[in-house]
């Protein structure tokens, strides 16, 4: 993808609901934000179908990435301010690495992972794009590429970017907090940002901070479950996944899937890593695609031919999003059977039609990881000791247990089903 450089104007403020006014602080970075690769996080969904269940919760990758570069900034100048070094150049390096740590996200961000793209995850894509950027800068992002695959000797610009206190963690619990309109996941980013630290080459935060990462930690649980692995999201997101699956079946038959170019090119092929690494096109096709390719298609799929593709698409279109029932345990087999009797004969399917319409999947929720990854406390003598073997709060040690959750989705129209769960 052609771009050429604008080296005029450089110097602009972008107004945030968030933190309010944001200084883009380099040429460079400006740059890059203008760049096409960049200006396509404009059209990725920061939540996928979130918006579904909370209306506001519209806010993109683009916003998500320019507020985790702000907090970035803010995070540089209180580590510079307690004597630790970081040079100009670590400086913008670790800025672009921030800016563009969600570049290789496709449409719907997390909802449509491994989906469309099935061999290659967002972070790898990600990396792909930065190294292209980097041919076409000459050069410019090899630190802060050096940075993001956690190649550069000092770590803790790593973690900044990427660990359990990072940047990209305080700016998305606070921003989709504020755009969903759910107060429980606020938290206090500046309080957090003041207090981090450096020992040993590893991001810590000063032990008088352990209230405020309590706080943090309890409120990305509550997130979670409020939010990002709401029921009716839940529902939502795998019928979009299996509307793209019973899309890319079809057309490995040969069957005509409409769509826009940069969409049939991954409903026709699957590339590999090495593929998207070799190709000289397949990475800039994959930066057309966004929301938008999808959201056009499954309007038009409404009326293929194919029944339960256009069935899946009218009920995303409509919203008539399929009933979830969620447990902690598996559900009983007979009852899961029963379902999907009841749905093959209500809508006249075969077995494999019916499999789009019965989605059977376990969840969990990792809110906090102890061992190398953890939120390190700082106090005054030199010690450093994990969060979670200092708090107050009990549940806090609870939340290292990973918490999962059963769930079965299937049409309303299908009636109860009299049998043991």
């Amino acid at each position: 993808m052609a771009f050429e450089a604008n080296f005029t104007n450089k110097y602009k403020i972008l107004n945030d609901p968030i933190y309010g006014f944001i200084s883009i602080p380099s040429e460079l970075i400006f740059d890059l934000i203008e760049h096409p690769y960049f200006q396509r996080l404009r059209r990725i969904t920061q939540l996928g179908l979130t918006y579904l269940v909370y209306p506001g919760a519209y806010h993109t990758r683009f916003h998500h990435a320019i507020g985790a570069m702000h907090l970035m900034q803010r995070a540089v100048s209180i580590l510079r301010s307690k004597g630790h070094d970081i040079t100009p150049e670590e400086e913008e390096a670790v800025y672009v690495a921030i800016l563009l740590h969600d570049i290789g996200h496709g449409p719907f961000s997390h909802a449509l992972e491994f989906t469309l793209v099935r061999n290659v995850n967002h972070e790898q894509l990600s990396t792909l794009f930065m190294e292209r950027l980097n041919a076409q800068f000459d050069g410019k992002l090899t630190t802060a590429i050096q940075i993001f695959k956690n190649e550069y000797p000092k770590r803790f610009l790593n973690e900044l970017i990427s660990s359990q206190l990072d940047m990209d963690r305080l700016d998305y619990l606070r921003r989709d907090s504020f755009y969903t309109g759910v107060t429980e996941g606020a938290i206090n980013s500046e309080r957090l940002l003041t207090m981090l630290n450096i020992a040993n080459d590893r991001l810590v935060v000063d032990a008088k901070g352990i209230y405020s990462v309590e706080k943090f930690i309890v409120a990305r649980s509550l997130m979670y479950w409020q939010v990002y692995l709401h029921k009716t999201v839940l529902s939502a997101e795998f019928m979009l996944v299996n509307v793209l699956q019973r899309a890319k079946e079809l057309a490995a038959e040969g069957i005509e899937i409409h769509g826009t170019t940069a969409l049939r090119t991954f409903m026709y092929e699957d590339p590999t890593y090495d593929e998207f690494m070799n190709s000289t096109t397949l990475l800039d096709t994959f930066a057309h695609l966004d929301d938008f390719d999808i959201m056009a298609s499954i309007k038009e799929w409404c009326n293929h031919s194919d029944r339960v593709l256009s069935d899946l698409s009218r009920r995303i279109v409509e919203r008539r999003l399929f009933k979830i029932e969620i447990r902690r345990d598996p559900f009983n087999e007979d009852y899961v059977n029963e379902i999907r009797t009841q749905t093959q004969a209500l809508f006249g399917f075969t077995s494999d039609e019916a499999s789009y319409y019965i989605i059977e999947k376990m969840t969990a929720n990792d809110i906090y990881k102890a061992g190398d990854s953890q939120i390190r406390l700082l106090y005054k003598d030199g010690r450093v000791t994990d969060v979670a073997e200092d708090a107050d709060q009990l549940n806090l040690k609870a939340l290292q247990t990973s918490v999962k959750r059963h769930f079965i989705c299937y049409p309303k129209e299908v009636g109860p089903v009299d049998l043991p769960k």
